[in-house]
Formats: C-alpha cells, sequence, structure tokens
C-alpha cells in the first residue's frame, strides 16, 4: 500500500466507487429527459451495459488495455492475468479501468433512447467494453504510442506529452461520438421532425419543421446531474498523487462547472427571454466534461473559461444537431459529451500552465492534443460505423412503430407502466374480506346482498329546475373559485385537471432551443350541479372570482341537468343535492 493516494490507495478505489455510482446518475438523467414510457428500458440499458461490460473486460477489454505493448504499443496483449495471477494481479487498477469503460458504453443509451432495441443495446455495450474503449485507452493510459514511444519524454516533441488526465477525449469524446454515429444510422424518434405538410418524417432531407418532445421528470433529470456532479469528484479525482493535487483537482472541477452552468443560464436567458431548466441542467455536465482532461494541468482562471465556452457550446451545439443536422439526441449526449469532450481536450493545448499557447506562447501542446483528438476520433468513427451498420442488417437496430409509439416498456420488458401507481388495478374494496377490515373501516365495505333503499320523490319540492355549471379556468385561479362557490351555498364540486386553449391557442415557449407552441395548456374543470342556488348567481360568483381582465381567464357553460340521485338514500332532484340534516 502506498497510502491513500498511491495507485493501490483508499482514495484510489474510493474515487472509483463513485465513477460506478454515475451509473445512478446517468439513468437519472436519461429517464427524467425522456418520455415515461421508456422509463424501464432506459434503466435497464444502465444496469445491463455495466454489467455486461464487465464480464467481457474481465475475459478480454483488461488485457487490451493494460496488457504488454503490441504492435507499435496499438494494442496491449491480453494476458488473462486475473484468472492467473491471483496473488499478485493489480486488482486496484483492474476495477479503476472497469468503472470507467463502464462510463463510455453508458453515454451512448441517452442519444439513443427511445427507438433503439434492447438486444442491439446490448450487443454494442459488448463491444465498446471488449474492444473500442480497451484499445484507444491503452495508448494514453496503458502505456501506448500516445503517452510513449511519440509523445514520451523521449518522443518527436520531446517533454510535452498528450494531456487528458481522467477522460475527455478518452471516454467522453468517444462516447459522444458513437452516440452521434448511432442516432444518425438509427434515425430520430416518430413525430420528431415533420415534413413540409405537417406529417412525421424520417428523412432527414425531408424536414421542413422541428417538434420539442419534452421530458416526463425534470425532477429526476435533476437528480441526476447532483449524482453525476458529486461523483465527478471521484472520476477527476480517484488518480490524484497527494492530497495537494487532490484539492486543486476538486477546486478547478467546481469552478468550471459552475462557470458553464452560470453561462448555460445567461446565455438561454437572453436567446429565449427565459432560462432554460433542462439546457442549464445541460451546461452543469458540459463543465464537467470539459474540465475533465485538463484537471491537474489549468489553473483556477484556465477553469473558469473552460467552463464559459462549455456552457455556451452545449447550447449551440444541440441545436445545431437538431436543427440543422436533423440527428434526434433526446437527452443532449453529443453536445455534452462529445462536443464538450472535444474542447475539453483541445482546451489543455490553451491553458495548460506548464506548457500551454496561452501561458507559453509554444503552439506544441496544441499540436500533440489535436493529433491525439484525431487519431482516438478515427478509431472510433470506424469501429462504431462498422458495429451500428452490421447491427441493422441483422439483427436490427431500431424498434418497430408500433413498438416506439406505445412504448419500449411494453414491448421490450412486459411494463404496463414503469410507474404502477398509473397502472389501473382492482379497487382494495373490491378485494377486501368485511371480516379482516379492522375498527371503523368495516363501515366502508358494503356485504354482499346488501339490498338499496327505493328512489323516492321529494315530498316538499318538486318540479325545481337542475343545471349543470362547468367552469374552466387557470389552476392558480381555482382556490379563488372554490370559496366563491362555497359562500353562496354550493354544496358539491368536481374538479378535473385538464389540457385546452381558447382562441388565444396558447403561448410559445421553448424547450431545449425548440420552440414549443403549447396549443394545450394546463387548466382546472370544476363542475357543479344545483338546484336550490341560483344559476345567475354561481356564473356571477364564479366571475367575480376569475375576472383578470386578460385573455386565458377561462369560461363558464350552462346545461339543463333531467335528474339526479343521491345512491346512498334513494333521494331524487331536489333532494339528493341538499345537505342532510344532522
Amino acid at each position: 500500500m502506498e497510502g491513500i493516494f498511491g495507485s493501490t490507495g483508499v482514495w484510489f478505489l474510493i474515487g472509483a466507487i463513485l465513477v460506478w455510482f454515475m451509473q445512478a446518475g446517468f439513468a437519472m438523467v436519461e429517464t427524467g429527459f425522456t418520455r415515461a414510457k421508456n422509463a424501464g428500458n432506459i434503466i435497464m440499458k444502465n444496469l445491463m451495459d455495466f454489467c455486461l461490460g464487465t464480464i467481457v473486460f474481465v475475459l478480454l477489454g483488461a488485457g487490451l488495455l493494460m496488457g504488454e505493448d503490441a504492435l507499435f504499443g496499438l494494442v496491449g496483449i491480453p494476458n488473462l492475468g486475473v484468472f492467473t495471477d491471483f496473488a499478485n494481479y493489480d486488482w486496484s487498477t483492474f476495477f479503476f479501468n472497469l468503472v470507467f469503460c463502464a462510463t463510455t458504453a453508458t453515454i451512448v443509451s441517452g442519444a439513443m433512447a427511445e427507438r433503439t432495441k434492447f438486444l442491439s443495446y446490448c450487443i454494442y455495450s459488448l463491444v465498446i467494453s471488449a474492444v473500442v474503449y480497451p484499445i484507444e485507452a491503452h495508448w494514453v493510459w496503458g502505456g501506448g504510442w500516445l503517452s510513449g514511444a511519440l509523445f514520451g519524454t523521449e518522443g518527436y516533441f520531446g517533454n510535452v506529452a498528450y494531456i487528458d488526465f481522467a477522460g475527455s477525449s478518452l471516454i467522453h469524446m468517444v462516447g459522444g461520438i458513437s452516440s452521434f454515429i448511432g442516432a444518425l444510422i438509427l434515425g430520430p424518434r416518430w413525430g420528431k421532425y415533420l415534413d413540409k405538410s405537417g406529417k412525421p418524417t424520417l428523412d432527414r432531407k425531408k424536414v421542413a419543421f422541428v417538434r420539442a418532445i419534452p421530458g416526463h421528470n425534470l425532477t429526476i433529470g435533476a437528480l441526476g446531474v447532483f449524482i453525476l456532479w458529486f461523483c465527478w469528484y471521484g472520476f477527476n479525482g480517484a488518480a490524484a498523487s497527494d492530497m495537494t493535487q487532490l484539492a486543486q483537482i476538486l477546486v478547478v472541477t467546481t469552478v468550471a462547472t459552475a462557470a458553464s452552468t452560470c453561462a448555460t443560464m445567461i446565455f438561454t436567458w437572453i436567446r429565449n427571454k427565459k432560462p432554460d431548466v433542462s439546457m442549464t441542467l445541460n451546461g452543469s455536465l458540459a463543465g464537467l466534461v470539459a474540465i475533465t482532461a485538463g484537471c491537474t494541468a489549468v489553473d483556477v482562471v484556465g477553469a473558469f473559461f473552460i467552463g464559459v465556452v462549455a456552457g455556451i457550446l452545449v447550447v449551440v451545439a444541440v441545436e445545431v444537431i437538431d436543427k440543422k443536422f436533423h440527428v434526434d439526441d433526446p437527452v443532449g449526449a453529443i453536445a455534452v459529451h462529445g462536443c464538450n469532450g472535444l474542447w475539453g481536450t483541445i482546451a489543455c493545448g490553451l491553458f495548460s500552465v506548464s506548457t500551454g499557447l496561452f501561458y507559453t506562447g509554444n503552439f506544441t501542446q496544441l499540436l500533440v492534443q489535436l493529433i491525439g483528438i484525431v487519431c482516438i476520433s478515427a478509431w472510433t468513427i470506424v469501429c462504431m460505423i462498422g458495429l451500428f451498420q452490421l447491427l441493422k442488417h441483422t439483427v436490427g437496430l431500431r424498434a418497430s412503430r408500433v413498438e416506439e409509439i406505445e412504448g419500449l416498456d411494453k414491448h421490450e420488458h412486459g411494463l404496463p407502466s414503469a410507474y404502477a401507481d398509473f397502472v389501473a388495478a382492482p379497487l382494495a374494496a373490491e378485494m377486501l374480506d368485511p371480516e379482516g377490515v379492522p375498527g371503523d373501516a368495516q363501515a366502508t365495505v358494503v356485504t354482499e346482498g346488501a339490498i338499496p333503499p327505493a328512489i323516492t320523490e321529494s315530498k316538499t319540492h318538486g318540479g325545481e329546475k337542475l343545471s349543470k355549471v362547468v367552469i374552466l379556468t387557470k389552476q392558480s385561479k381555482f382556490e379563488d373559485l372554490k370559496q366563491a362557490l362555497n359562500a353562496i351555498g354550493v354544496t358539491g364540486i368536481t374538479v378535473t385537471q385538464v389540457l385546452g386553449c381558447g382562441v388565444q391557442k396558447g403561448a410559445s415557449e421553448y424547450y431545449r432551443g425548440v420552440k414549443v407552441d403549447m396549443d394545450l395548456l394546463p387548466k382546472v374543470k370544476v363542475e357543479v350541479v344545483v338546484s336550490k342556488v341560483p344559476v345567475a348567481e354561481v356564473v356571477s360568483a364564479a366571475r367575480s372570482a376569475l375576472y383578470t381582465g386578460h385573455i386565458g381567464d377561462g369560461k363558464i357553460f350552462v346545461y339543463d341537468v333531467e335528474d339526479v340521485v343521491r345512491v346512498r338514500t334513494g333521494e331524487k332532484g331536489y333532494d339528493a343535492l341538499q345537505d342532510e340534516e344532522p
């Protein structure tokens, strides 16, 4: 043991465990930013890409990454030491690289969400964990050619080596490139892009309109971002050599992320007149990705500018990828990981305090970074195009249109819904045994064979008019309306949350840079049936409570009601609407 910071230290392993927990963060981000009908599918993918990846990394990937150099530093030699050298094997480094490998694989899940076959995704995860990531990671972290023969202290560029301390290029850029290729070959979600006639199209050349498809749970998405930010301190800091370097990593990581988040918020606020919540969450992730490569090489000033650029870049990249390239990425993985992984790696050539252009005036480090980026990108592009095309023409890459529209949860996993409370279930009372119900609860259970009382005509009233008043208004005015109706003696109301719009045709907002025409706005529908209380008085009270003088105050509809019966007593008409005497 070399203390808590060495390659076998306790902190090294704790940091690796934090990296593993990033799987939960990615799962929450992807689930929250997509639709509820695919939540179970996304959770399953984030679980299985790690589990499947672990198996193939043990069998092949670890050797390709950590093994002895072969082919001029292009690949490690698999030696199966994990099986043959139990006593002396470098278990710490193995586990560290295993959890990083899983991060690379899981990035693609979000970009290809809601329309990818589960089987195809599993195969993809196996291949990237077994071959694609281990080989390119070996070039830098396994002693390969990017760290030794060409760029090491005795290499062509002297003591200027390729900088990627924690994986802006090796993990995030690779994941982003894979996401772009996968989403491009896969095609967009059905209904995301429309042709000139307003009909959904999967042909990028025919796209005339871009639709926003908001995620179903922004709270879950935000939780995922906070989890990722927390775990990123392990992601960037696990390999710190001492306490001083660890503290530096934590500070620059925080500064870059905070600057990126603020930049995204301000940028979207200026452009859209309102700060975009989901895009700002992406801004946090963009800052984390961008600072990952140079977290040991840049100072606080450099981290700040890296973060500011990342925060603006992620917004521009999301919109260009969506509106110009018409590549559908539901969670922004391409912009967050691909574009900012690229930016973060280039930034090392600019902001490295010892070798960066802005600090030394020397272009060498920037040139080294660009050469490494080109080579890593080329390897990833060749591998992923081949893999996704092979999957497309064999087992199939995309789910059917019916499966996509109805939800992958239902068709891929047999889940009616990932949220059980939204599934119709037998009423509890229908399954209760009256003898087994404790206390007063027995009174609510009707015994079999109970006979309801006969329907009775009113003895004191007859022929009174029954009227139904339906009121549609803003959710914010409901309490005022309820109090107004109660004040005039209305004895019961039915309230429904609905969507709708009047002659104003809703309002326009922006979601992730795409205009959302809110044709259907959240409204409250209040229904009352009255007889004793005059309809005119109900209408007058409702208008007084709801009136602001602005569009959207609501509407009131009045209907004739033929009859009403109180189920429990059999009272009919006027009597059925009145409060019972105590």
